[in-house]
């Protein structure tokens, strides 16, 4: 059973910085995942979930959307079974439920699995 739990939410002003921190448990087999971290933002379904950025198994190729890029940094620990997105310069337009997705990839199927998401409030 793999679990995926998410920390570091909270209520933040505009300008500052947050660092999100993301474990998966249950196997032995985290450099397997390829980690993302998505967004629901206020008045959309859990559905509509917005990726921000996705990393690659080793960590050696990340990628981000337009509206974070330059923003926020994700990395991840194979060590420690962690996954990080450092979002600074924080603007109102990012407060949003965040969660946190490990896929799993078997060539033409995958598997997802995703945390509970953790709240990230910006205010003015």
């Amino acid at each position: 059973q793999v679990q995926v739990e998410e920390s570091g939410g909270g209520l933040v002003q505009a300008g500052d910085s947050v660092m999100l921190s993301c474990v998966v448990s249950g196997r032995r087999t985290f450099d397997k995942y390829a980690m993302g971290w998505f967004r629901q933002v206020p008045g959309k379904e859990r559905e509509e979930r917005e990726c921000v950025a996705t990393i690659n198994y080793s960590g050696g190729s990340a990628d981000y959307e337009d509206f974070v890029r330059g923003r926020f940094t994700i990395s991840r620990d194979n060590a420690e079974n962690t996954a990080y997105l450092e979002m600074n310069s924080l603007k109102l337009e990012d407060t949003a439920v965040y969660y946190c997705n490990a896929r799993r990839n078997f060539g033409v199927a995958y598997l997802d699995y995703w945390g509970q998401g953790t709240q990230v409030t910006v205010s003015s």
